[in-house]
């Protein structure tokens, strides 16, 4: 099944531009519930009530409105937001480029896939190259449902990505008491836990990564929509007494220890290069 655009533009790359459909690029496999009557299993409606009059609200009476300090609302209409004094334009404005590590993770919001209009392709495979070969993101400007927001684009798999990001206004302080405490740590704990980041590194394979708590909410559902016994909870894993911190990270780096070993003996050989 093709997936549905949901943004129609283009990228102005100094003075090129490049006809792109956005796409979303992540989907959710959680479970969605509904709210039901428990005797019946009815579903639960609700009606749109006014607050003020008591009556029953059709949706094409629906607008949007802004509650002000003193209490008055500011009703906005769909033709108030077209005269926003702002570029709404269809374009992805590039404003400048920088490398990918300069940008904290906690900016990023939503991900898009952008592909390229027929006629576009050539100049996209050009800005998708160019930022391979020198390791940098795109900084751009895009105005998706009404809102202006930064976004960085990059090249991902032959495709470029874009990830909407926050307004740095819209990042929270971390404020928290132990920040102005002088916490002491000591030089050996430090190694030890050194030892034990070291003992659990890897490579990062999303794919060895599985989502637990979904499957086994899966066989619960499964297991009632069949009035089966439901499935019983695993016991939690016995971690024995831990007397301090520095014991805690002595048995945490053996345990680490050995789970590599085991791993390495369940690995498949590699297998040698043959020789021309």
């Amino acid at each position: 099944m093709r997936m549905r655009s949901v943004w129609r533009g283009a990228i102005s790359f100094g003075l090129v531009t490049i006809a792109v459909r956005l796409y979303t690029a992540v989907e959710e496999h959680d479970f969605r519930f509904n709210q039901v009557h428990r005797e019946d299993g009815g579903r639960i409606k609700y009606k749109r009530v006014c607050s003020v009059c008591g009556e029953e609200v059709e949706y094409s009476d629906i607008t949007k409105g802004y509650e002000l300090d003193d209490g008055r609302m500011v009703i906005m209409e769909n033709e108030d937001f077209d005269k926003l004094p702002v570029k709404t334009d269809k374009s992805i404005d590039v404003l400048e480029f920088v490398p990918a590590e300069e940008i904290d993770p906690i900016y990023f919001q939503k991900t898009y896939y952008l592909e390229p209009d027929k006629a576009a392709a050539r100049p996209y495979v050009l800005l998708r190259d160019a930022l391979v070969k020198t390791g940098q993101l795109a900084v751009v400007k895009i105005t998706i449902r009404q809102k202006e927001t930064l976004a960085t684009i990059r090249a991902r798999d032959d495709v470029l990505v874009m990830h909407t990001m926050l307004w740095p206004d819209e990042i929270r302080k971390a404020e928290f008491d132990f920040l102005d405490q002088d916490v002491e740590v000591r030089p050996q704990e430090l190694k030890m836990a050194t030892s034990l980041v070291e003992s659990m590194a890897g490579d990062f394979d999303p794919d060895t990564f599985t989502d637990d708590y979904r499957d086994a909410l899966e066989k619960v559902i499964a297991a009632k929509a069949e009035g089966a016994e439901l499935p019983e909870q695993p016991e939690a894993e016995d971690k024995g007494d831990v007397i301090d911190l520095m014991t805690a990270l002595e048995r945490s780096v053996e345990k680490a220890k050995a789970g590599r070993k085991g791993a390495e003996k369940k690995a498949p050989p590699k297998k040698k290069a043959s020789s021309a």
